[in-house]
């Protein structure tokens, strides 16, 4: 692995202000994007206007708590170009989500935007280790997701060779991967575990390989599967958060010479962490629902938007600007079975533990009678018999009861019985009657 600690020169002034200086700048461009939105989107108006509050009345950074929260719904509910704050005809690209809850959530850019979006995603990649005349292969997907432009535009701004080679064709990405040689790689983590395994299977040591970073996003993560990644593929895996509705990737990015957590770029984006149950701000380091306010968009602003993400706010460290807690679950992620709160991650930290056990898995939940059942679909690895993975099986099978506190059926299967994702993993299957 590398250590590619950026010197101090490399970085932006605001990446080094001080707190003094970053909250000044933060409250005069909170108090425009408030206005912005208030004068532009009817939905802003109707909204501040039901909670009595007015942008004039922000003069401070704490008075955001008095202004109302955006939900995904109310993105759906003015779909398609309700909450754009300028004519469409200066909105110079849009993105949308997959809608398969229902209508997608449609976001636009004018062309600050996308040059906004470039330069953070290039302050991200740069913070992750990439530099200029890196060759990046982009692995997330194209099109609506924002994640493959968005690494696109910002590779690029930082000065990369970008490969844009999105998602899927495993067999291709290993083979640009060895004819290209790219020093860096941006994908979820699951596919980067997909095409580890599609070089085994061509007789490739994945340790081999000219990847030094791997900068993961789009699905939550843990600890373990980052040691297992860096030892399976001997690079540096760092975490990138973002998400369309605020901007895309680039809201928030891992520096390469900490790995202690997610630098928010906090002069673009204001965060707030919250009590998912009453909205209630939290005070800094106890743990609720990530929100975020954007400073700078133009064509959509957007209002302390709820993510759904959970995790807590730190101090700086490597940057001027606070940090978040690795993201490893979500609020809308959580199952409840038979009274017990369990989130994906908690089987995946649990699951990783077991060296007779791929890092590979989905979770199904089932009601035959009255209660739900759970099942956890996991494989084992191919050194592994048959009767290894019975007894790993029966082992994860205990350790969910002890650790989690719910019961569940274990199911191991062969290598290669989890189908693998292209894009964010499918970790739950819900087939509980409607």
């Amino acid at each position: 692995m590398t250590a590619r600690t950026p010197r101090p020169e490399e970085l932006e002034p605001i990446e080094r202000a001080s707190r003094d200086e970053l909250r000044s700048l933060q409250l005069q461009r909170l108090r425009w994007t408030l206005g912005h939105a208030y004068d532009n989107v009817p939905h802003y108006r109707h909204a501040f206007d039901a909670k009595g509050v007015h942008p004039r009345e922000l003069l401070d950074l704490d008075d955001l708590a008095r202004f109302p929260f955006t939900v995904k719904t109310d993105l759906r509910d003015n779909y398609p170009f309700g909450m754009f704050a300028v004519p469409r005809e200066q909105v110079v690209r849009v993105h949308a989500s997959s809608g398969t809850t229902g209508k997608p959530t449609v976001v636009g850019y004018t062309r600050n935007d996308i040059e906004t979006w470039a330069s953070v995603m290039a302050r991200s990649i740069r913070a992750a280790g990439g530099r200029a005349g890196d060759v990046l292969q982009v692995a997330y997907g194209y099109g609506l997701f924002t994640g493959g432009l968005g690494a696109h535009y910002g590779a690029e701004k930082l000065g990369c060779t970008v490969i844009p080679m999105s998602g899927g064709q495993t067999e291709r990405q290993v083979q640009l991967i060895m004819d290209f040689k790219p020093t860096v790689i941006m994908v979820t983590p699951s596919y980067m575990l997909a095409i580890a395994e599609e070089m085994e299977r061509q007789g490739i040591d994945p340790t081999k390989s000219s990847l030094e970073i791997g900068i993961f996003g789009a699905e939550p993560w843990t600890p373990t599967m980052r040691e297992t990644i860096e030892a399976r593929l001997a690079m540096d895996a760092i975490d990138i958060y973002g998400l369309s509705e605020v901007i895309g990737p680039g809201v928030a990015q891992e520096c390469i010479e900490t790995k202690d957590g997610l630098t928010v770029w906090e002069d673009h984006f204001y965060p707030e962490v919250v009590d998912p149950e009453t909205g209630a701000v939290l005070p800094a380091g106890e743990k609720g629902e990530l929100v975020f306010t954007s400073l700078t968009k133009e064509a959509l602003p957007i209002i302390r938007y709820r993510t759904r993400d959970l995790t807590r706010l730190l101090p700086p460290t490597a940057r001027s600007m606070r940090r978040i807690e690795k993201i490893t679950g979500r609020s809308d992620d959580m199952m409840i079975i038979r009274g017990v709160n369990v989130f994906p991650t908690q089987i995946e930290e649990l699951m990783l533990r077991d060296a007779a056990l791929a890092p590979h898995y989905q979770i199904e939940i089932t009601r035959p009678a009255s209660l739900d059942e759970m099942t956890v679909l996991v494989e084992r690895i191919p050194a592994a018999g048959s009767a290894d993975g019975d007894a790993a099986g029966h082992r994860l099978q205990r350790h969910i009861k002890s650790m989690i506190g719910v019961s569940a059926t274990v199911t191991v299967l062969g290598p290669g019985g989890i189908e693998r994702s292209l894009g964010k993993a499918r970790r739950i299957v819900d087939k509980r009657p409607k």
